[in-house]
């Protein structure tokens, strides 16, 4: 006698079933013996994150990296081939000269060359990075991080049916890495139709807490924190010590009989209200109803102009307009104050006449706690995440800083950056120059001058700067980098808070006046080819933390001016000298206490 398969509770996933494209048993062995003989392509860490979830079901219905008839439709309409919608291309972009003949199989492989999947290759399709910038993120600015990662991709996509051997292997927070069909077992244990997400790339605070727990007692259903662990803003604070943070809260402050925790390895497009359709999408394959959605959700900031990407609401209204249609209803993330009389959280609009409530922006979390080795209040966060923040993140003078010079050849970027190092041993910190010249007889040695091998030279310095100061080291890098993106992707790496980019604006003119190596008149002449300035654009900045004058101020004022800027910044104690001590009591800002005059 069969035992019929009990019905589940859970809502379905997207589409009706979980896409499953992992092999195994024997035919993943014959699977691991076929791959040895087949041609390979490395993916990059991003599509890495994308197979994972194609492979689990995550981006359930969608089978493999899109064709083009699917691509094109989600570009125009955030609908597949067939109809359905799904607002964010999946793709796989290589380098063309990479691929076999057509029809053939090859293996796609991480960086380290493990198998992770064997693809029939289907379909090879160009593709307009900018064209796919405009219509997704709503804009082809370089400061968007993924405007400025998709020049360097493969120029073409490839499409076909995937038979995944090995997903990516990883050795942290084992336990809380749980597939789709994982999730969905443990929520239907809790017993509750209704389930809400919460998606998060940052800390959780007390109003973070409250916020979740609200929403859980509201649809009278289950909680599932799921916090993104693959690629988030650049900047962001690292997964480790987030998960660290939601693992101890879930743990010590939330009923688990109604609170799930588990990480979601997805690479973000920072695509504001499309990116937030396509969260609650993969959230309703784990089986969740409602999603948490706050204000700019899954945008990556302002642009180059100093305006926000996409609007407060535009995310909460897309999602509204397509919730329906998706199944999943959105949960708009209420703002929420502190009674300092009553101890508790309560929404603004609530407020009682003549309270007192208190306050604190990101911008103070970071520059007046953080950023000063500062105990955030117990108000704001639990005792226990302010601790995990104070071990990874110590006071800024304490913290690494890159400092990246940019401008013209003979601009006076090696002088000042010379004078700026003497300044900054002087104050106590240890520094290492990556002068442009020297780079190039060294760690990019054989590289020439074209835009690759240019680019190429910006991010290996790029990257050295990244380690450097993520160790806490201070580095200034002085080279031409004429190209705005790739000082882009350096940022990237080195990380928003810890660069400050400076600009040497030196009229080309005053360049050529002190060129004495003569490389500006060889160019002029045609003996030099690809010359910056001359025959080659140099991209200026739009919003560099510095602009120095060389033609009014000498190199040491200059210098001066950036040491200004490091103390201003709290990079460099404000008395001149990193002995370490501890920021006057009176320097730390107090919360903002208001009275709401209902």
């Amino acid at each position: 006698m069969t035992q019929e398969k009990k019905e589940s509770i859970l809502i379905p996933p997207y589409g009706g079933k979980l896409v499953d494209l992992l092999v195994t048993g024997e035919e993943r062995q014959v699977l691991l013996e076929k791959a040895t003989k087949l041609p390979s392509v490395q993916i990059s860490a991003r599509a890495i994150c994308d197979l994972e979830l194609l492979a689990i079901g995550a981006f359930s219905p969608l089978d493999r990296f899109m064709k083009k008839a699917d691509y094109e439709r989600v570009l125009t309409e955030m609908r597949m081939s067939d109809g359905i919608l799904f607002p964010i291309p999946v793709t796989l972009p290589v380098d063309e000269s990479a691929l076999p003949s057509y029809g053939e199989e090859i293996t796609l492989n991480d960086s380290r060359n493990n198998t992770l999947a064997i693809m029939q290759i289907e379909e090879v399709y160009h593709y307009d990075p900018q064209r796919e910038a405009r219509l997704v993120l709503g804009s082809t600015d370089p400061i968007h991080p993924l405007t400025s990662e998709m020049v360097r991709w493969g120029k073409v996509y490839v499409s076909g049916a995937l038979k995944v051997i090995n997903l990516p292997h990883y050795y942290d927070f084992i336990d809380l890495r749980r597939t789709p069909a994982e999730v969905r077992a443990i929520l239907e244990r809790m017993g509750n139709q209704k389930v809400v997400a919460f998606q998060t790339r940052n800390p959780l605070h007390r109003i973070h807490e409250e916020l979740t727990k609200r929403a859980a007692e509201e649809v009278n259903g289950s909680l599932l924190i799921h916090p993104v662990v693959g690629m988030t803003k650049p900047g962001d604070v690292d997964h480790y010590t987030r998960v660290r943070v939601y693992r101890t809260l879930v743990d010590r402050y939330y009923d688990r009989n109604r609170t799930l925790l588990s990480l979601l390895p997805l690479a973000m497009r920072m695509a504001g209200p499309r990116e937030t359709l396509w969260h609650a999408i993969i959230r309703r394959n784990f089986g969740a109803t409602h999603f948490i959605v706050g204000r700019d959700h899954a945008g990556p900031g302002k642009d180059s102009q100093g305006r926000p990407f996409y609007g407060p609401y535009e995310a909460q209204a897309m999602l509204t307009q397509y919730g329906e249609e998706i199944g999943v209803t959105p949960v708009e993330f209420k703002a929420l104050v502190y009674l300092a009389d009553e101890d508790r959280y309560e929404e603004q609009n609530k407020v009682p006449e003549d309270a007192r409530i208190f306050s604190i922006s990101g911008t103070q979390v970071r520059d007046d706690y953080l950023a000063k080795g500062e105990t955030l209040p117990e108000w704001f966060t639990r005792p226990e995440t302010a601790e995990i923040l104070q071990q990874m993140y110590p006071a800024r003078y304490k913290q690494g800083v890159c400092i990246w010079f940019t401008g013209l050849s003979g601009a006076g970027k090696s002088t000042t950056a010379e004078i700026l190092t003497s300044l900054l041993l002087e104050h106590g910190r240890q520094v290492t120059l990556l002068d442009g010249d020297v780079v190039r007889t060294h760690l990019s040695k054989g590289l020439g001058f074209s835009r690759e091998d240019r680019d190429t030279n910006i991010l290996r310095i790029g990257f050295v700067a990244g380690e450097i100061a993520r160790h806490g080291g201070t580095i200034i890098c002085a080279a031409i980098s004429p190209y705005r993106a790739t000082r882009n992707e350096a940022r990237k790496m080195v990380g928003e808070e810890r660069f400050v980019e400076v600009f040497v604006d030196t009229p080309i003119e005053v360049c050529e006046e002190r060129d004495v190596k003569g490389l500006y008149a060889r160019a002029r002449r045609g003996q030099i080819t690809g010359f910056t300035g001359v025959d080659d654009p140099y991209e200026t900045p739009v919003n560099p933390e510095i602009t120095l004058n060389t033609v009014e101020y000498s190199a040491e004022e200059n210098a001066r001016r950036i040491i200004a800027y490091l103390e201003e910044q709290g990079f460099l104690l404000p008395d001149g000298f990193n002995k370490g001590l501890a920021p006057a009591e009176e320097d730390i800002a107090e919360p903002a206490e208001q009275v709401v005059d209902a």
